[in-house]
Order: C-alpha cells, then sequence, then structure tokens
C-alpha cells in the first residue's frame, strides 16, 4: 500500500502554489493521495487554484473553520486523513514548503528512498534533522529548537525534536491519539509527540535542511546572516519553543 501525504496548506498569497504544481508528479509517483487543509483565507484569495486541486482526484481537500487556530488546523487536517484512510495506510504527516524543497534540491533521491522503505511495521517514525541539516539553519533557530529538544532529554531521557518537520504514522495510531490533543497553537506538534513517545522510533536525515533560501531564491550565507542578526526572528523562534518547552514541563511527570 502506498503511504499518503498530509499537510495543512495556509498560503493566501499564492506563493506556495507553483511550487506544488512543480513537485505534483513527483507526489504521484510516491504517495496514493495527498491530504490537503485548506485554510478558509487560502480558498477565498486563491480560489481557482484551489479548484483545480479539488478537480483531481489525487488532491483530498478539507477546509478549516474560519478563524480557526493554527493547532486547530493541524488536528483537523490530520483528523481527516486519519479517519478517510484504512487503519494501517501510513501517513506522511508534513509541511509542503520543506517537502517542496527536498523534491527540488540534491536531497531528492534521499527523500524519495526514505519515504518508501517506511512501512507499517516502522512507523510511528520521526524525521529528524540531522546534524548537518541543523547546520543549514540559522544560529537562532537552531538554538532555541534545541533548547526544547533538551528539555525533553533532561526529562524523559529520550532525544525527540519537538518541533518537527515529519512523521511517518499508522492512520489507526493517529485516530488514536488525536481525541488526547488539546494543545491549539504550535505546541500541537510537541503534544502529537508526547503521545507516541513510548513507541516512537526516530531517524536523522539530511533532506530537513533549510528550505527557506531555496523558496525564497536568496544566498544562504546572506539570508542566514540576516535572519541570525534581528532580534524579531529570534522571539518569533522563541514563540513557539517557549510553550513547547512550557508544555514539558507541565506534562511529563517523575
Amino acid at each position: 500500500m502506498q503511504p499518503a501525504i498530509v499537510f495543512p496548506l495556509h498560503d493566501p498569497d499564492g506563493s506556495m502554489f507553483p511550487h506544488l504544481e512543480t513537485i505534483n508528479p513527483q507526489l504521484k509517483s510516491v504517495f496514493a493521495h495527498a491530504f490537503l487543509g485548506i485554510s478558509p483565507i487560502t480558498e477565498q484569495k486563491q480560489s481557482e487554484r484551489v479548484r483545480r486541486l479539488k478537480e483531481e482526484g489525487f488532491f483530498q481537500l478539507s477546509t478549516c473553520k474560519p478563524n480557526s487556530l493554527v493547532g486547530e488546523q493541524f488536528v483537523s487536517t490530520y483528523w481527516h486523513a486519519a479517519t478517510a484512510s484504512p487503519p494501517l495506510q501510513v501517513l506522511h504527516l508534513c509541511f509542503p514548503d520543506r517537502v517542496a524543497f527536498a523534491l527540488q534540491s540534491k536531497h531528492k533521491e534521499q527523500f524519495i528512498a526514505d519515504v518508501k522503505v517506511v512501512e507499517a511495521a516502522h512507523t510511528p517514525l520521526l524525521f529528524q534533522r540531522s546534524d548537518a541539516a541543523w547546520r543549514t539553519h540559522p544560529k537562532n533557530y537552531a538554538e532555541t529548537e534545541r533548547m526544547a529538544i533538551r528539555v525533553g532529554e533532561m526529562l524523559i531521557g529520550k532525544s525527540f525534536d519537538w518541533t518537527w518537520c515529519h512523521l511517518a504514522v499508522q492512520a489507526q495510531q493517529l485516530r488514536e491519539i488525536l481525541p488526547h490533543v488539546r494543545c491549539r497553537d504550535m505546541t500541537v506538534l510537541a503534544e502529537i509527540v508526547f503521545w507516541l513517545k513510548d513507541r516512537l522510533q526516530t531517524k536523522d536525515v539530511d533532506w530537513l535542511a533549510w528550505e527557506d533560501p531555496y523558496l525564497y531564491a536568496r544566498d544562504a550565507d546572506e539570508l542566514r546572516r540576516e535572519r541570525e542578526n534581528t532580534v524579531l526572528e529570534t522571539r518569533k523562534r522563541l514563540s513557539y519553543v517557549i510553550p513547547v518547552i512550557q508544555f514539558l514541563y507541565e506534562s511529563i511527570k517523575a
């Protein structure tokens, strides 16, 4: 059984749609379906592009409720995929920008190979950023997100990327945990890992390298320096890392 790919799509300015159109043939060759959770404003602003996606049998679209928080959009998208798929269907929960980068970069073949090798028995499997992948990110990205990793290590003795980018899970496993998920911001990612932690396997990969230079057609070193030297960017990273650390502190008991 081919896996399915699952991700929310918030793209009111239409910057991600050209990438989706480019990688569409590759997605269809690797995945059985693509479950997309469309934000209401994206459906409104990009109505023609959304209509074209709906016409393709490959894309299974759901629309998130108006005024939904980001975590609610994630849960809505994941719930649609989990309930519309056979129990043993492997679902790859990810982000469109990360996948677009992986499939349009030197990492393409390894990404496809890593996805294809995952079977139901291998799940849940968290793909984590390798040391090489972390080195491509701005230091303030890596240092803040690794704070959460370190806190988790101290509390449970295991190293998980709580602000993850790619998780392979069976549909039935996802159905089991989603009713327990309460977070409605980006902390929802950490909460999903929390509910899977006792059976979660991990694999470090280079294809989770920093995607922004490619997506914005910028020189990587120049863009990295810009991001590293702005307090606003550091505060942005802390705005979701601090709630994750607070969630871990409150949820993981001795």
